[in-house]
């Protein structure tokens, strides 16, 4: 007899404990995006939770993705667009993450190309800074 038969399964060891933990953080996650979607705070307020424009006074690169969630999560295509360009492409990015993160919990993990994620970062963050000054500059932020 092996010592790994003789060692008991408890709930905590369940071969599929890792997938449920993922299903059910990917359905709480999408709950909640909904949720605060509709909940949203109101469009005058004046409270912000950014830690770069409480301290420069200024918005930051990802200013307005906050906004364009809760809009994303409305339907407001348009709207959203209007906060931020890229927060479509950004919660794209968030499903294709929580997919590779239940690949690999499902022991097939995605096979990139080398160095594709270094790449992407540094593609997106050259764009996120583009948008950023090209707003500062023309004063097109949504507020």
């Amino acid at each position: 007899m092996s010592v790994a038969a003789a060692v008991p399964r408890g709930p905590l060891t369940h071969p599929r404990l890792p997938l449920l933990l993922w299903l059910g953080a990917g359905v709480a996650a999408v709950g909640l995006f909904f949720a605060a979607g509709w909940v949203g705070l109101p469009s005058g307020a004046a409270f912000t939770v950014c830690a770069f424009r409480r301290l420069t006074g200024i918005p930051c690169p990802g200013c307005g993705l906050t906004r364009a969630m809760g809009a994303l999560a409305r339907g407001e295509l348009l709207l959203a667009l209007h906060f931020h360009p890229f927060a479509p492409l950004v919660l794209a990015e968030a499903g294709a993450l929580w997919a590779g993160i239940g690949a690999s919990v499902l022991g097939r993990p995605l096979a990139l190309p080398p160095r594709f994620l270094e790449r992407v970062v540094i593609w997106q963050t050259a764009a996120f800074v583009a948008l950023w000054l090209g707003r500062l500059a023309t004063g097109t932020l949504p507020w």
